[in-house]
């Protein structure tokens, strides 16, 4: 029992929190019989509570239990140090995202997410990397961060139809998350009427939205933490006039900007040579900062805090070496027979004729059967298989239509009688919008339907040319004669299609139609004599089998020849073959860069060629030929970079607009030739020099420097991470106190066959922010791993997929939060633990500070955290201690407390000075912790929003400038008398409510402005015995325990040791970096000289200095999970320190084998077997 008039400042009382001893931090009596307490809790919150004369009963004076007591158990300590941890993780593990997710990332994939992104709170960005770059891993690896610190729960990806499938299977593949595919059905089905509101990971089809107004109100109510876009350049809108003409994708991408904290737009081409367009496209990002219309001259703008572009040609390995390979594309040119001759002038001029009359029709009439001509017109050039079976099903769906029409009798106008539903804005860019099966069924029924006739007799007279040219293509079909096919014919048994073996390559072919695409099947499988050496993906193939064909052409060696459709073309990774043929040239030359996309990409090491087969002496071919003569000239000039560019160079007229041209009016040699002028204007090298430094406003190029400071950060980073051992040994030991048994299965393969009931109850309890994962705990799981690798069994088909343990998966975030909830008060409490490699004599207080950055706005929000473990001697001195130096401790045995007991009465530990320990623990933090993180979150928070601040303070007050001077000249025609388009009263509304816009914005962002640092707090703290002392007082003589009360002498042997190291690398011409005060899991780094242009890897060398006469090498836990996370890096080296001179030092590789229990905390390697394995510098190479 505790009066109230007992309580002071500074009292530790338990009995106010259930289950936690507060301190008080001051009182106020109310009346006689109540007191109001503010008191903190033992994680840093700062709580108030009325207390009445009934609450004395309940409060005592903490003695057991109290902070720094050092009674608490040390493997309950430790298991609670290490909770807290991992529930901290991506403070220990700054690259979390990378090492539980199933990727291998790049330099360019790290700075991207690393650099640019997430240090930006909250994100507003343009990811616009090549493509082939990985932005796709970017993006998950962002992702898989923001779930990781909980900054995110709910995300949306907004994506075309023909990629979001692909979306969904690498965030589930990749990166371990369960994306929800939007669809119509979940409106239907949603409890609350808004499937926005219900599901928190979804991905969604931008037309599906952009179309839907309902979507669109639905999704308006909502709001989201991450928004990304792919393919974002398709939110476009434009200028006519002064007027901005937004397209309903780009009013989707405002209404998405809106409601979402951090929002990511990803495209290859952000920049469609328009400033004007651009800077529209770029007001998604920040309306203020991009209003108005780009008045050239008046309106620069630097956006490389918003944006970033790595270009293919310039992306590297960690070894330096470029990360793609060289690309070439050849020209294989055909000769038409007379009889294709003759089909192709004959189908050409009805072409021709029929675009004529359409020209009379209108709206989207005109469209469809513009459409459906030129469609026919690239069948022509396909195939002759290819235009003989769309003539055909034409002729026979129009004299249908005729003979329905008769029967309706319904006069003579013919209304249209297509009826085809989510065609898109423009019908050209269908094939974008749509998912590959619906885009072909659209593209067959358009062709077999569309028409320009307006009456039956209009009809019947085209059915009779229809009937003629479907005769004259089944004479050519039926003859044999197909000079583009033997043209491919030829390439295929060339000697560079085949191996050394004289077997085919592996090879991509690509064409436009399936009728052409089942031709070329039967007739590759009868050249190469192998029914199985041709596998095909067409829009029909569904995803599961799209997936199977995929493995079976990179796997497969049988396999030989792919064929497939454009709409097959995205999303599908062929880079294990590095030859392709265009059989069909694509109209759209973005297509040419996807298409070679498809083979040019990470993780190809091969030279890629490109085969275009193209027509002599045909309209189309005469256009295609001279754009591949001049992309030839430009690759020699301007190396491979022109095909990143090539969607981009036709600006004023698009390649399908030149082809059109040249159908129509290709006769006439005046065209021609201005047509070929155009795409020599196209291709010109200034025009294409040009689109590359606009592309370079914001470059991201890599020096030498720094890829070495990324790769120093990854590697620091690797060494530390807590997956897989750190999560498997601190799981193994929790969920065993849980009651959970974990049974081993496969290699690397864990079986649990039953979760208690308190871990699967306590999924439910953590909720909001703190929830990292949607997924709800299992009763059981059939297979669970540590290590990525052991996610799938490859050689097993149809094995269990495992799941991955790692911090944010909600079986390990539930068992992680009971453990703490257990034993958190043990981390104030203390507890003794023992170092067991240090044979000094002095004992030291270890303690856990935490720290935070917040939102001066909101403090609630925590803008960046930061941990650290301070070590204090009895003179009061500190130094940083490490990671996670608590591993490295083992807990005191009862026999050795009993020697220690004069320890706790020194008075370091004991009344005032016990409560000054805390002081100088947080004094230490204040002077370098504290200082350093706030100055970096603040300063790297002022630059951001002092460049926004000052782009949007000059972009308004230029359009207020703008607007002023013409309400001015206004008023003066006005006086004049002059007849004015304007009202005074708009103008004067116009600056008005641009001034507001301009206040209101620069407030909000001076708010952004400002950030507070939270007082650090102590979260924990033991009492740390040297195993010397222990030694010591054990009456064990010092020449034979190695224990020495010299600390001198102990730092003399260290340094002589890391000198001889240090010196033996230098000799071997390396780099040498003494790490040892960074305490980043190793010594020494060593950086051997690049060898032909290739980085070697780098050195890491833990050094171990020894007395000449020991017996013993001490290795803690830390350094063998350290070793055992960077395996090949990771070097012991030992020197044998004897007075002045040394020998070695003597180097062992790859030391360790195998991680050691939970119990154990170091372990003592006899010298003389290290010395046996030994080897010395020069041979460690």
């Amino acid at each position: 029992m505790l009066k109230l008039e007992d309580i002071k400042k500074n009292a530790a009382i338990s009995g106010i929190e259930p289950g936690h001893v507060v301190r008080v931090v001051t009182t106020e009596p109310v009346g006689d019989n109540a007191l109001t307490v503010y008191y903190k809790t033992a994680d840093g919150k700062l709580l108030e509570r009325m207390l009445f004369r009934s609450d004395e009963l309940k409060l005592s004076l903490a003695e057991a239990g109290r902070p720094w007591a050092f009674d608490a158990s040390g493997e309950e300590f430790k298991l609670a140090a290490e909770a807290y941890r991992i529930n901290l993780a991506h403070l220990f593990d700054p690259m979390m995202a990378v090492h539980t997710s199933n990727v291998e990332p790049l330099p360019h994939q790290i700075t991207a997410v690393y650099e640019s992104m997430l240090p930006r709170q909250p994100l507003r960005y343009v990811l616009a990397d090549d493509p082939g770059a990985g932005k796709t891993i970017m993006a998950g690896l962002f992702i898989r961060e923001l779930l990781m610190r909980a900054d995110a729960k709910r995300i949306l990806i907004v994506a075309p139809g023909s990629l979001v499938e692909q979306w969904q299977d690498e965030m589930f593949e990749k990166f371990g998350l369960s994306f929800t595919l939007f669809s119509r059905e979940q409106v239907e089905q949603s409890r609350g009427g808004n499937p926005f509101d219900d599901i928190d990971l979804m991905v969604a089809r931008v037309d599906q939205l952009s179309r839907n107004e309902d979507h669109q109100e639905k999704l308006r109510l909502s709001h989201w933490d991450l928004i990304v876009v792919d393919e974002a350049h398709k939110l476009s809108a434009s200028y006519f006039g002064n007027k901005v003409n937004k397209t309903k994708r780009f009013q989707l991408g405002e209404l998405l900007g809106s409601i979402t904290r951090h929002f990511l737009l990803m495209t290859a081409t952000p920049h469609n040579g328009k400033e004007e367009d651009f800077q529209l496209f770029m007001s998604l990002l920040d309306s203020d900062r991009f209003y108005g219309k780009f008045r050239d001259g008046a309106h620069k703008v630097d956006v490389t805090d918003l944006m970033r572009r790595t270009v293919k040609e310039e992306m590297l390995r960690f070894d330096g070496t470029k990360l793609f390979p060289d690309r070439r594309a050849i020209t294989a040119n055909y000769k038409l027979s007379d009889p294709e001759a003759a089909l192709y002038t004959a189908v050409t001029d009805y072409v021709k004729e029929e675009m004529n009359r359409a020209d009379k029709l209108d709206g989207q009439r005109k469209g469809n059967v513009g459409f459906a001509l030129t469609s026919l017109q690239r069948r022509l050039a396909s195939s002759p298989e290819a235009i003989y079976q769309s003539l055909k099903r034409r002729c026979n769906k129009l004299k249908r239509r005729v003979e329905e029409e008769k029967l309706r009798n319904r006069g003579q106008t013919l209304a249209e009688a297509l009826n085809v539903n989510d065609v898109s804005e423009d019908f050209w860019e269908s094939a974008d919008t749509m998912s590959p099966d619906d885009y072909e069924d659209f593209e067959e029924a358009v062709v077999d339907q569309a028409t320009a006739a307006q009456t039956i007799q209009e009809l019947e007279a085209e059915i009779i040319i229809l009937e003629a040219l479907e005769e004259q293509a089944k004479q050519v079909v039926h003859s044999g004669q197909d000079r583009k096919w033997d043209e491919l014919s030829n390439l295929l048994q060339s000697p560079t299609m085949r191996e050394e073996s004289g077997r085919q390559r592996k090879l991509i072919i690509f064409t436009e139609h399936r009728d052409t695409l089942n031709y070329l099947a039967i007739k590759i499988r009868g050249l190469i004599g192998n029914e199985e050496a041709v596998t095909m993906i067409h829009g029909g193939i569904k995803r599961e089998e799209r997936r199977k064909v995929q493995e079976l052409f990179r796997n497969d060696p049988a396999t030989r020849v792919l064929l497939a459709t454009d709409a097959a073309g995205e999303g599908v990774n062929l880079q294990n073959a590095n030859l392709m043929v265009n059989y069909d040239l694509p109209w759209n030359p973005n297509r040419l860069e996807q298409r070679f996309g498809r083979i040019h990409r990470i993780g190809q090491t091969e030279v890629c060629h490109l085969w275009n087969m193209v027509a002599a002496e045909t309209r189309e071919g005469d256009v295609f030929q001279r754009l591949f003569e001049k992309l030839e000239v430009e690759r020699e000039a301007l190396g491979g970079r022109v095909f990143d560019i090539l969607g981009e160079v036709f600006d004023d007229k698009s390649l399908k607009d030149l082809l059109i041209e040249a159908i129509r009016y290709g006769e006439d040699p005046e065209v021609r030739s201005r047509l070929l002028r155009k795409i020599e204007g196209a291709l010109d090298t200034a025009h294409l020099e040009n689109i590359i430094k606009r592309n370079a406003l914001c470059e991201e190029v890599m020096s030498t420097e720094r890829l070495f400071a990324v790769k120093e950060e990854m590697e620091k980073a690797e060494a530390r991470k807590l997956q897989p051992y750190f999560i498997r040994s601190f799981f193994n030991q929790a969920f065993q106190q849980l009651g959970g048994e974990l049974r081993p299965r496969e290699q690397g393969r864990y079986e649990i066959t039953h979760v208690p009931a308190n871990i699967r109850e306590r999924d439910r309890q953590i909720t909001g922010r703190d929830r990292r994962n949607a997924d709800a705990v299992l009763r059981r799981y059939e297979r669970v791993c540590f290590e990525k690798q052991f996610v799938r069994v490859i050689e097993r088909v149809g094995a269990p997929m495992a799941s991955l343990m790692h911090p944010g998966h909600p079986l390990m975030q539930s068992v992680t939060d009971l453990v703490l909830e257990q034993h958190r008060n043990k981390l104030k409490q203390g507890a003794v633990l023992v170092d067991p490699s240090d044979m000094g004599i002095t004992p030291k207080v270890m303690f856990i500070i935490d720290h935070s950055v917040r939102e001066g706005a909101d403090p609630a929000h925590v803008v960046s955290r930061r941990m650290q473990f301070v070590e204090i001697d009895p003179q009061g001195n500190t130094i940083n201690a490490g990671w996670a130096p608590h591993l490295d401790m083992e807990s005191i045995s009862k026999a050795d407390l009993a020697l220690i007991q004069d320890v706790f009465g020194a008075p370091w530990l004991n009344g005032t000075d016990a409560q000054n320990l805390e002081q100088v623990a947080l004094a230490h933090a204040s002077t370098h912790l504290v200082p350093e993180h706030f100055d970096e979150v603040r300063n790297r928070r002022e630059k951001n929003v002092d460049k926004t601040l000052a782009a949007v303070h000059e972009r308004l007050v230029k359009e207020i400038n703008y607007w002023s001077d013409r309400y001015i000249k206004l008023q003066d025609d006005i006086a004049a008398g002059k007849d004015v388009r304007l009202s005074l009263e708009n103008v004067r509304r116009t600056i008005d409510d641009l001034t507001a816009r301009r206040e209101s914005r620069e407030k909000e962002l001076l708010a952004m402005r400002h950030v507070i640092s939270a007082t650090p707090i102590v979260a924990g703290g033991a009492l740390v015995i040297p195993a010397g002392l222990l030694a010591q007082r054990a009456g064990e003589p010092e020449s034979i325990a190695g224990w020495t009360a010299d600390a001198d002498a102990r730092a003399r042997v260290e340094w002589a040791a890391m000198n001889a190291v240090m010196a033996a690398e230098r000799a071997l011409g390396h780099e040498v970096i003494d790490v040892s005060a960074q305490k980043c899991g190793w010594d020494v780094t060593s950086l051997p000289k690049a060898i032909e242009g290739k980085l070697p890897p780098s050195r890491h060398i833990e050094v171990k200095g020894r007395v000449k006469g020991s017996s013993t090498v001490t290795v803690t836990r830390n350094e063998i999970l350290y070793g055992l996370n960077q395996q090949d890096k990771f070097i012991l080296a030992i020197v044998i320190v004897d007075g002045e001179s040394h020998e070695g030092p003597f180097y062992i590789t790859k030391p360790f084998t195998q991680e050691p229990d939970w119990a154990v905390t170091s372990i003592n390697l006899d010298l003389d077997q290290l010395l046996a394995r030994a080897v010395s510098a020069g041979e460690s190479l």
